[in-house]
């Protein structure tokens, strides 16, 4: 039987913890991933990632990042990157992820963030329960490759223009 979990800022939780735990959700190769070239190497939006805990353990993350459209037409857009959304992988079954999920989009929707929300992921997964679809992302352009319907996006202020995706400067603290 599991114990309560607690739910707490990301930066609650020792960052050797986070990058283990996303070592055994994702793989010790998951830095080669076009999503972690799109978020580059600033920080995550701290008041949008968040660790469930359990027994002083951290079982799971999630971390939201400032991206931005480079438009071919000059124009910039930013948007926030939801992810990656990790959980011990014998714990993945218990609705860890959905909960932080949810956590992060609440927390977006307080912030405002929630106008360009953008993710990759499973569309059926995501658009079921998050609302988010691949409608206004073709024009995109990732610094490098991408399953076309795995890039999502949700939000009345996504863009729908061609640019390449790449990260931004932190808007939000």
């Amino acid at each position: 039987m599991h114990t309560v979990i607690a739910f707490v800022p990301l930066s609650a939780v020792e960052g050797a913890a986070v990058e283990a735990l996303l070592d055994r959700a994702f793989g010790t190769d998951r830095h080669l991933r076009t999503a972690y070239r799109v978020r580059g190497t600033g920080a995550p939006i701290a008041a949008l990632s968040f660790a469930a805990v359990e027994d002083g353990v951290a079982i799971g993350t999630i971390q939201c990042w400032p991206v931005r459209v480079a438009a071919d037409d000059g124009g910039t857009h930013d948007l926030v990157m939801v992810g990656p959304v990790a959980v011990e992988p014998g714990r993945q079954r218990d609705g860890i992820g959905r909960a932080l999920m949810t956590r992060a989009l609440d927390a977006a929707a307080r912030t405002g963030a929630d106008a360009a929300l953008m993710l990759i992921g499973d569309p059926e997964y995501y658009g079921r329960f998050f609302g988010f679809d691949a409608n206004r992302t073709a024009g995109w352009r990732l610094p490098g490759p991408v399953e076309r319907h795995r890039l999502l996006a949700r939000g009345d202020a996504v863009p729908m223009v061609a640019g390449l995706l790449g990260p931004a400067v932190p808007a939000i603290a």
